[in-house]
């Protein structure tokens, strides 16, 4: 650690804890009093709040860098802050099941408002023990009663669309003063992300295969908006294990369909899309399902749109 073996530095505890902030898996940052506090869940809705709020807006996400969101829980700082905060915005549909416990934890006292940023979506409903068999990406063909709600509604532009305006509007609603400015900076958003949808119809419109194989059943509402079948190693937690069966099948499948590429995340181990590869003598490739930036993307800039067009590239070469 940087200050072994240097005695009797006294350094104030608060500059200590300044210096060694990017060390551990901490939140962005801390309540401002002049502006309006959003706390966040994860990254696509951090990058958007920042966005449309602009310069009125003081964005905390909750989930640190090169943290994947479906296993992670909240801290006690956490709390703390969310109950000073406007607005606390999450995505809902199930991925963040920590949130009615941690809005019950909240200060008596705290005014803050809890958004769900996926309410309005049409939301695909997938059973885990059939999304090697059928793909996952309608509900429909999944039965019983252990249906689940996909919460990876973000992965399609389309559905972006619809969080950047829900994001929008709970800022208005808990700032009006600023409306104009939100208004304004959400209509620079969302033409990014028509556009980002626009190129994302033609291109996949034109390539001769439609089906891809992923380490995490997390791009079923990219399959449906763009005509694709998802067929996924693990469910929609991606510490799903597989069974042994199920990788033999997908290898069966991958010969088959003439399938070139098994897709992998960078925030998840990528050792079963490995071995699946492997298996059926393909090769790996990223597909992002933008849940977090890993350190390197941070360095490098990258945000949603960059990551996104970055897995329109990846998609259009893997299924030529």
């Amino acid at each position: 650690m940087l200050f072994k073996g240097i005695k009797g530095l006294a350094l104030p505890l608060m500059l200590l804890a300044l210096l060694l902030s990017g060390c551990g898996p901490k939140s962005s940052g801390a309540i401002v009093e002049d502006k309006v506090n959003v706390v966040t869940t994860f990254y696509p809705i951090y990058e958007f709040a920042k966005e449309i709020g602009g310069e009125d807006v003081n964005a905390i996400n909750l989930l640190p860098v090169g943290v994947e969101p479906h296993d992670w829980t909240p801290r006690s700082q956490d709390i703390v802050n969310t109950s000073k905060a406007q607005l606390f915005l999450y995505n809902g549909a199930g991925l963040e099941g920590w949130v009615p416990n941690f809005l019950k934890s909240l200060d008596s006292g705290s005014k803050v408002q809890a958004v769900e940023v996926s309410k309005g979506i049409n939301y695909i409903m997938t059973n885990e023990e059939d999304e090697h068999d059928h793909g996952g990406e309608h509900g429909e063909e999944a039965s019983g009663d252990s249906l689940h709600t996909d919460p990876h509604t973000w992965v399609s532009p389309k559905s972006a669309l619809l969080m950047a305006e829900n994001i929008k509007n709970s800022l208005v609603q808990v700032d009006p003063v600023h409306k104009d400015g939100y208004e304004e900076r959400y209509s620079q958003v969302a033409e990014r992300l028509k556009a980002l949808d626009a190129k994302f119809a033609a291109e996949l419109a034109k390539v001769p295969n439609k089906e891809i194989v992923v380490s995490h059943q997390a791009f079923a509402y990219l399959c449906r908006d763009y005509g694709l079948t998802q067929h996924a190693i693990m469910g929609l937690s991606p510490d799903a294990e597989p069974r042994g069966q199920d990788l033999v099948k997908l290898a069966e499948l991958v010969k088959k369909e003439g399938i070139r590429y098994i897709f992998f995340e960078e925030l998840v181990s990528d050792k079963l899309a490995k071995t699946l590869a492997a298996e059926a003598g393909v090769s790996t490739m990223v597909l992002n399902p933008v849940e977090g930036l890993t350190e390197r993307d941070q360095q490098n800039n990258e945000n949603y749109f960059t990551l996104m067009e970055k897995n329109l590239q990846n998609l259009i070469l893997a299924l030529k």
